[in-house]
């Protein structure tokens, strides 16, 4: 990493990814000259405290991101919208995890794991993947290079967090009240338009994200779409059911994956266990296998439960695990930020 210092804006800073960001950028002690923490007008005002000093979360404005070198976004889609140009304006590299610049054709989606040579040809934005997208195509990149892909079918369990602060409330809000015999009052889950929402405590909502016209969800049709885009290639066939479970940290998937050519079990899983970001943990005689309480608070990606489809033989089952908050989101972001920041001994 470059010995030298960057100004850096961290936008949505007081939420659940803005503040693993702010976490990983003191642990990994980032080389942050200027830090601006950013936020909108109802949770300016906060103070947060990074590497001992506090500091003012301000509101975020067009004029926010002057003499800014890296801006990481997680405040929403809508505001990466608004705010996004005005920082590359500014000179700012955007480095930002919601769903507005992903499928651009100009804007750069990346896994450093998966296609970091992507992040040259950015043009002011760089995309963070969709959290259930990034753990699965982490997984899914060695067996492409080593035995090509031609189909992907996934089931998600994925976790409240990535929701929001508000979905950990309220499952926990919720699974208290069951207990103690309370009727449970549903708000904020499953998250979208329409003012119909389900108990999520003890219970699995198959839905995340407003469905669209073909059936299938936003965060379905974001899978199909990142996992094409990322691996770089549009004849994988890829079909998604996504799933919110109660579940705080961890998003947990059920891959099948169709390989071009034969392999043998054993080898995969060497390639797994020797491949940059993944933890393999495949040991069903001990009951050894991926858990999102172990996968909680940790940067990789955890992968087991391999086993030879019984009815496609180029098929292939696996358990894919990770924090959803932290290689989901965070750690990607700040990934990227640390090869921008490797790469240039001037202005990033």
């Amino acid at each position: 990493m470059s010995n030298q210092k960057f100004n850096v804006a961290v936008v949505g800073a007081t939420g659940a990814v803005g503040q693993q960001i702010l976490g990983l950028l003191e642990k990994r002690d980032f080389p942050v000259a200027k830090l601006k923490l950013l936020s909108s007008a109802r949770s300016a005002g906060t103070v947060i405290n990074f590497k001992g000093i506090d500091i003012l979360v301000e509101e975020a404005t067009p004029d926010s991101f002057d003499g800014i070198d890296i801006a990481l976004f997680s405040a929403g889609g809508d505001v990466t919208k608004e705010l996004a140009p005005h920082a590359v304006r500014h000179g700012a590299v955007c480095i930002d995890n919601t769903n507005a610049y992903r499928m651009d054709p100009s804007t750069p989606l990346v896994v450093p794991e998966v296609n970091p040579e992507k992040i040259d040809e950015h043009v002011g934005i760089i995309a963070n993947p969709n959290c259930s997208t990034i753990q699965m195509v982490a997984a899914l990149k060695p067996l492409q290079d080593t035995y090509g892909i031609s189909r992907i079918i996934v089931s998600t369990y994925q976790a409240v967090s990535g929701a929001g602060n508000q979905a950990i409330q309220e499952l926990l809000r919720q699974s208290k009240n069951v207990l103690e015999g309370h009727d449970v009052q549903p708000d904020i889950l499953p998250v979208g338009s329409l003012p119909v929402k389900h108990q999520i405590a003890f219970n699995a909502i198959p839905q995340i994200d407003k469905f669209q016209e073909n059936g299938y969800t936003l965060e379905e049709m974001k899978m199909v779409n990142e996992t094409k885009k990322i691996l770089g290639d549009t004849s994988i066939e890829v079909t998604a059911t996504c799933v919110r479970i109660p579940v705080v940290y961890g998003h947990s998937e059920s891959v099948y994956v169709e390989l071009k050519q034969d392999y043998d079990l054993n080898a995969v899983k060497e390639l797994l266990a020797n491949s940059p970001g993944i933890t393999l943990v495949d040991d069903p005689a001990s009951q050894l296998y991926p858990l999102a309480t172990e996968a909680a608070g940790k940067p990789d990606v955890f992968v087991g439960r391999l086993r030879r489809d019984l009815g496609h033989n180029l098929g292939l089952n696996m358990w894919i695990v990770s924090d959803n908050l932290l290689k989901g989101a965070a750690w990607n972001a700040v990934q990227i930020a640390e090869i921008i920041v490797s790469k240039h001994s001037g202005r990033a």
